[in-house]
């Protein structure tokens, strides 16, 4: 019998108790990071107007994707999952907690957020110490964050069925969206109102909270069927991995179309700050209002992302997902509206929410759980690896855009770039990323745990 989208079994209403758990921890670490997207940019702001030197913050927080995530794969695939998850909230929380008291002690050299906004105060005499701070801190932040979310998302499938996963993570990512782009944004701009430092103050209470959720959750969480023990052979064990995913065409097709997705979009967000205050003119608050439309479009995305998936043919909606991000880049390169460009974040974040709540379940629901954190490393190394690139691309083009173009459509070119290399990716997926192709592998991965449960 052919299989066809609607034919996927019913899914139960419920996700349990060690759920909720994960989503509540997941919902208050997202809510510090929305602080974060806020906060740590304007600090930047605060300190230089570069935008080779703004575009570094996001850089130092996204390179350990690229230095870490296959090392973190093995770790993932070797140890208890919830620990691990716990363990880096815990390192979050102290290195969040130590990075607000640095900026308490520096904060009286600054200018204030609101003379920031003004374009008045001055620049501090020597920028780089303070650069310095907030590079490193950022770095060690998205190192924890490596381990942290490769390994919650290999917990997922521990935590409920495998025909729950669309929902469970529907759930999560519109929990995630509310809280780190809706709530958090806005709230940042309040309370950078009272000072720099509170934010960050905010922020460590949050991971406080998340890790103290998840080591109470119960249950078993090594990895079933562990084909790794002793002393770790780093080559082998990351190049099982790699092989597993490289030789699932599928996935190896939407690894590849992911990272070059993300450095396209990762162009114009390493700049997005100096685009917000120069050409859309906003302030902080304005700003964090501003990042909401992508949580308001993705919270509706997760509330319906499987039922689309399910009606119109997985396929067909990650087609479609990806015209609308390359078309939503370049109006938003050509625009000088705010609440343009919220409209059409609302509609960016429909659809990456629509992807990732397809393409993760897809990935937990066909790969084999001793390798899954190592394919999911693999995954992101790809995916999460190439931000690096698109963010160091990002400040460099409009760095070197000012001296050709001018500074306004400098800042736009990133948007206007990427608009234009979504027809490439486009070309390459198409004819690969059907359907078919992605029920046949369900069907397949299927068949497989049928065989080894008997």
């Amino acid at each position: 019998m052919t299989a066809h989208p609607g034919d996927r079994p019913a899914r139960a209403t419920h996700l349990g108790p060690g759920y909720r758990k994960l989503w509540i921890a997941s919902t208050v670490t997202n809510l510090g990071d929305g602080l974060s997207i806020v906060a740590i940019p304007w600090l930047a702001s605060a300190i230089t107007r570069d935008p080779l030197q703004i575009a570094l913050v996001s850089l130092a927080t996204r390179v350990p994707w690229l230095l870490f995530s296959l090392p973190a794969g093995v770790i993932t695939d070797r140890v208890d999952r919830r620990k691990l998850v716990a363990t880096m909230d815990a390192l979050r929380f102290a290195v969040m907690l130590a990075f607000a008291v640095a900026v308490t002690a520096v904060q009286g050299g600054l200018a204030t957020p609101q003379q920031v906004e003004a374009g008045t105060g001055d620049l501090p005499t020597h920028p780089a110490p303070l650069l310095a701070l907030i590079y490193a801190a950022a770095f060690l932040l998205g190192t924890a964050e490596v381990l942290r979310d490769n390994t919650a998302q290999t917990l997922l499938p521990s935590v409920v069925a495998k025909d729950q996963l669309e929902k469970a993570n529907g759930r999560m990512w519109g929990a995630e969206l509310v809280a780190s782009q809706f709530v958090g944004p806005p709230l940042a701009g309040a309370l950078l109102g009272l000072a720099f430092a509170v934010p960050f103050f905010v922020n460590a209470g949050a991971f406080a909270i998340a890790a103290a959720l998840v080591f109470s959750l119960a249950g078993q969480f090594t990895p079933r069927g562990q084909t790794t023990s002793g002393r770790i052979a780093w080559r082998s064990e990351i190049g099982e991995g790699l092989r597993w995913l490289w030789h699932t065409p599928l996935l190896r097709t939407l690894a590849i179309m992911l990272g070059a997705a993300n450095a396209l979009s990762t162009m114009a967000e390493a700049v997005l700050v100096l685009f917000a205050q120069e050409v859309l003119t906003l302030d902080a608050g304005r700003f964090g209002l501003l990042l909401t439309g992508a949580a308001v479009g993705g919270v509706l995305a997760s509330l319906v992302a499987d039922r689309i998936s399910i009606r119109f043919g997985s396929g067909r909606v990650l087609v479609l997902s990806l015209v609308g991000m390359g078309l939503a880049q370049a109006v938003i390169g050509l625009s000088t509206s705010g609440v343009v460009v919220w409209a059409v974040f609302a509609s960016v974040g429909f659809l990456a929410v629509q992807w990732n709540v397809i393409t993760v379940s897809l990935r937990q629901t066909i790969t084999p759980d001793h390798v899954l954190g190592r394919v999911n490393s693999g995954y992101r190394f790809f995916g999460w690896g190439a931000i690096s690139l698109g963010t160091a691309l990002g400040g460099a083009m409009v760095t070197l855009g000012e001296t050709v173009v001018g500074r306004e459509w400098a800042l736009r070119l990133p948007f206007l770039v990427g608009a234009a290399l979504h027809i490439a990716i486009l070309i390459y997926v198409v004819p690969r990323l059907t359907t078919a192709r992605i029920e046949q592998a369900r069907a397949q991965a299927s068949n497989a745990a049928g065989n080894v449960d008997s």
